[in-house]
């Protein structure tokens, strides 16, 4: 037997039109008045995209910087050594190391949201692996967290950087903000997250690349978007 939704959801879903793909500025605006929770909720985005990731040449991921930021505080931690540690602690990371920084891992000490490597470091980080790599927190090229500017990096990565990956259905989660946002700040967010999906389109994809999109709070229901819209925003 199907839950009942609670009041609070059945509130909101009157606010929602279930059957109609919204315009962007339509989903904004009723983005705006799905606020429920005592907290400062995120605003949360969901694409399906028609790939088939077990090829490799249809595999989505990468990163991009929103211009008004996450809202969310980024603990960076960097394996860097000698002037490329210097770096990154003048840039803002909050932990800096390697072989220690692996022993502190490898005892289940993770106090980081995102890992950032100088390449000459990865060798080391194949030893823990199998632990950021389901977390999603192992460095890679494609998300910018595998370089030699690290100042850069971690600058993007505590100035509203986000990394994003297709799972194996098609599917890619990001959050793109917070609910106290302006609604321009959080569309200007948005539109940069969906140009950054729209570039990375792989050439092997055939036919519709984002087939369903929504737009939600933490504890809102699903705004369905306009995905014609969504394929324009270049």
């Amino acid at each position: 037997m199907a839950k009942k939704p609670s009041k609070r959801r059945e509130a909101l879903l009157k606010l929602i039109d279930v059957n109609k793909e919204y315009s962007v500025d339509e989903a904004m605006k009723t983005l705006k008045n799905l606020k429920s929770a005592k907290f400062d909720e995120t605003v949360e985005v969901a694409l399906h995209l028609n790939v088939d990731p077990r090829h490799a040449d249809q595999m989505v991921r990468g990163s991009v910087v929103l211009p008004n930021g996450t809202g969310k505080k980024v603990r960076v931690a960097v394996f860097a050594k000698d002037a490329k540690a210097d770096e990154a602690k003048e840039a803002g990371a909050d932990i800096v190391g390697a072989e220690d920084l692996i022993e502190e891992i490898q005892s289940g000490k993770i106090d980081f949201d995102i890992v950032i490597s100088t390449p000459d470091m990865m060798g080391i980080l194949g030893k823990v692996a199998r632990i950021l790599g389901p977390k999603g927190l192992m460095p890679n090229p494609k998300t910018g967290t595998v370089t030699m500017d690290i100042a850069k990096a971690v600058k993007n990565a505590k100035g509203g950087q986000v990394n994003f990956k297709v799972d194996k259905k098609g599917n890619i989660h990001a959050g793109i903000g917070k609910i106290s946002f302006s609604e321009e700040a959080i569309k200007e967010n948005f539109i940069t997250f969906i140009e950054m999906i729209n570039r990375v389109k792989p050439a092997s994809a055939k036919g519709r690349y984002i087939t369903n999109g929504a737009i939600s709070l933490t504890m809102s229901p699903a705004i369905r978007l306009d995905t014609a819209e969504l394929l324009e925003i270049k």
